[in-house]
């Protein structure tokens, strides 16, 4: 026969239950935010030397980007068939992300218009994914890394368009490497 939980044990279990699936989003996406993180960070500053030495395509080094886009598929896709369950976390995290993701290849599509400024929206839009991420797995490194990459758009804002690399490369890094990393060290 089973035991009847007292209120107080309903809540404690309900508590534990909640902490438990904020620490899995939390870990898990320490993953995403380190593998983007590093990329992100190595094309803006490699883009940034290149462009310095005059090098006639400094774009070039974002096609280094195709392959990390399939590694983020994959461990997405190899994560959901292993642990089988999905929160409502997981599912908002994932849309939040999506979402941000096609904002992102619109601003890129439409470059010219915004006369190569792209930058500073890009990391508009990722403050806004990892701003909200922290706020939803309730970590205040993580809204911390969503605060610097808005502060480094309005510097952006301001540069010329080679500078906003060098600002984006060191952003990414302190905006997404630091918390990143923070989330995988606690992870449990």
């Amino acid at each position: 026969m089973e035991k009847e939980l007292t209120s107080k044990e309903s809540l404690e279990l309900i508590t534990q239950m909640i902490g438990k699936a904020k620490r899995r989003a939390a870990g898990d996406g320490s993953f995403q935010m380190l593998l983007w993180g590093w990329a992100v960070a190595l094309c803006n500053l490699g883009h940034y030397v290149l462009a310095k030495i005059d090098y006639p395509a400094p774009y070039i080094v974002w096609l280094a980007l195709i392959p990390v886009v399939g590694v983020s598929i994959w461990f997405s896709v190899t994560k959901s068939k292993k642990t089988g369950v999905k929160t409502h976390l997981d599912a908002v995290l994932s849309q939040l992300w999506l979402m941000v993701f096609l904002g992102i290849l619109m601003v890129l599509a439409f470059m010219p218009q915004l006369n190569f400024y792209q930058n500073p929206v890009i990391l508009i839009l990722a403050g806004i994914g990892v701003f909200t991420t922290g706020a939803m797995i309730q970590v205040n490194l993580v809204k911390y890394g969503g605060i610097i990459l808005f502060i480094a758009a309005l510097i952006a804002f301001f540069l010329p368009i080679t500078e906003q690399y060098l600002v984006a490369g060191i952003a990414i890094m302190i905006g997404y490497l630091v918390p990143g990393y923070s989330l995988k060290k606690n992870k449990s």
